[in-house]
């Protein structure tokens, strides 16, 4: 098994290790990956990383070097950890341990987009509760990965867009990070399924067929149609993996991408319109309930200028 650096399909060596290096140039050399080190403190280590996606079947087997986060901001690809199976998109966030062997799929066309996030092993001990942890050297998740909250997805966008366009202090950086790795894992803001994994694997068939067309305004008998199965046992099965309705699921994954595409937007009403929402204030409405700030009060807060 070889590790590869940050990203859905590339694994993270921490910044001491000699092979960091050898490792970003192997990975970068890989004409489908894309990938951007925003920060490195030392304490913490952010990547951006683009991954094409052109592999639809499962990937040979790889390692990461080094436990570490993973939050998909764009797009979709699926983890696979023996017979495990985890969907990677905008609503959660993914867990790569030291050692760990793992596969990935892309059934979506677009690619895929991930902010990739490290911090040191006594750090990490310290912000994950003991029950998501398992007993090992090295700090690792028994998880494959947690829904997160829509404020822990406004933290991504606002550290990702912070970091691109130099608008904030490595020290602040470390802050936001320390704290979006703590929303992501807290009891009260991510949530841990208790289904059947036949459950969850109709469910993943569902969030597949949600990024396969993200804006389109879906109707939960096409839904059942496209999937095979009846409209009431879906909404049950999705709400039972989830812990939320269908309807606001695929809504999260819309402003998910609303946060990704804010900082580059000049036209807020063809976003809009972009993503199924039936107008400008409906969009502005639903982005200030999810993330308590209006589309471009958010814009403004990632590009603005460190104080």
């Amino acid at each position: 098994m070889r590790a590869r650096t940050a990203g859905p399909c590339i694994a993270f060596i921490p910044p001491t290790r000699p092979l960091d290096r050898a490792c970003d140039k192997l990975a970068a050399s890989m004409s489908d990956f894309a990938i951007h080190s925003l920060l490195d403190t030392g304490t913490v280590k952010v990547k951006d990383v683009f991954c094409a996606g052109t592999c639809r079947h499962r990937s040979a087997e790889e390692c990461a070097a080094a436990t570490h986060l993973v939050f998909p901001y764009r797009g979709l690809y699926a983890r696979h950890v023996g017979d495990d199976q985890a969907v990677a998109d905008a609503n959660h966030v993914l867990f790569f341990n030291a050692g760990q062997g793992y596969q990935v799929s892309h059934p979506v066309d677009g690619g895929d987009a991930s902010l990739v996030l490290a911090v040191t092993p006594e750090l990490l001990r310290e912000l994950s509760p003991p029950g998501l942890m398992q007993r090992n050297d090295e700090p690792s998740y028994r998880l494959q990965s947690l829904r997160i909250d829509p404020r822990a997805q406004a933290l991504v966008a606002l550290l990702r867009h912070s970091l691109r366009h130099g608008g904030i202090e490595p020290l602040e950086a470390e802050v936001l990070a320390v704290t979006l790795v703590s929303r992501s894992l807290g009891p009260r803001t991510a949530y841990e399924t208790t289904a059947t994994q036949a459950r969850r694997r109709l469910v993943d068939r569902v969030k597949v067929l949600l990024a396969s067309d993200l804006g389109r305004q879906w109707k939960l008998a096409e839904i059942a149609e496209q999937i095979g199965g009846s409209p009431v046992y879906l909404t049950q099965a999705f709400a039972q993996v989830e812990g939320l309705p269908l309807h606001r699921y695929h809504l999260r994954l819309r402003l998910a991408r609303a946060l990704d595409r804010i900082a580059q937007c000049e036209d807020v009403s063809a976003l809009a319109m972009d993503l199924g929402f039936s107008s400008h204030s409906h969009f502005t409405a639903a982005f200030k309930q999810a993330y308590g700030r209006t589309p471009s009060a958010f814009r403004a807060s990632a590009m603005a200028k460190s104080a």
